[in-house]
């Protein structure tokens, strides 16, 4: 084996735990959605994330497992008032979200206003905590520069909210030719993320994370969850590649798609 191989000792379970299975595309039927909690349901992940309204159908369906109900608010875009977001939080909360994934407000964050961008997060993380649920920020990092990401980390870090996360899913970019695009989670985004967030908040990916390689790669540089919804794809891929609940060595592949995005 060539000196410059890096490998990861890794089980099942661990890896099923780092995905929140993802049922949040504004197409999705009930049918759909409750197709998808059994997905979540078969393959023991972390969480399903669902939208507010399918709370009570993922507390039916996941009852008995030990997969949570992720929930977001103000999603994807982050504009509602923060009043608004508040009353959505402690909604989910109230209704069975263990987990809530708030987008913050993109355009105060551009603007540099910091001072509503930070009490936006305080008290929507009060409001989560209180309901002993925790909460997730989403940067939404295709609209923002550097400096926004690590004013983010800085501020989430102050506030003890328990993740950053990357992306919604739906942060498409206009381009000059008039075409929209979309990176998510990059690798080069994770490492700022990691390196100017303190050791107690966790690093979420979300948009791009579409193979076990790619899930093995962000977990290297200390990324604990992924929003996914290629969750069969990843797990059939662990189960064929020999990676079971005993600790199972694992070569790590190059991951370009993430480097850049594309």
């Amino acid at each position: 084996m060539a000196s410059n191989t890096k490998t990861m000792s890794v089980t099942y379970t661990q890896l099923a735990k780092m995905i929140d299975h993802s049922l949040l595309h504004p197409t999705m039927t009930d049918s759909e959605i409750l197709a998808g909690l059994e997905i979540a349901k078969k393959y023991n992940v972390a969480t399903a994330c669902v939208k507010p309204y399918s709370i009570p159908m993922a507390k039916k369906i996941l009852a008995g497992s030990d997969v949570l109900i992720c929930a977001v608010i103000g999603f994807p875009h982050g504009n509602s008032t923060t009043e608004i977001k508040i009353v959505e939080a402690e909604a989910a909360a109230n209704a069975g979200g263990q987990e809530i994934d708030m987008v913050i407000n993109i355009g105060k964050a551009l603007g540099g206003d910091w001072d509503y961008v930070s009490k936006e997060i305080q008290l929507i993380n009060e409001a989560v905590t209180k309901h002993n649920a925790i909460l997730k920020v989403i940067f939404e990092n295709d609209y923002l520069q550097d400096e926004h990401i690590i004013k983010l980390c800085r501020i989430c870090t102050l506030l003890s909210v328990a993740f950053v996360k990357t992306s919604t899913g739906y942060g498409f970019v206009k381009n000059a030719n008039g075409l929209y695009s979309y990176k998510g989670a990059t690798i080069p985004h994770l490492k700022l993320m990691r390196e100017h967030c303190g050791p107690s908040v966790q690093i979420k990916a979300a948009g791009g994370v579409r193979t076990l390689d790619e899930l093995l790669a962000i977990r290297s540089i200390g990324v604990t969850r992924v929003g996914a919804t290629a969750t069969i794809a990843i797990m059939e891929e662990a189960t064929a590649r020999g990676i079971t609940d005993t600790p199972t060595e694992i070569i790590l592949k190059s991951t370009d798609h993430l480097q850049s995005g594309y």
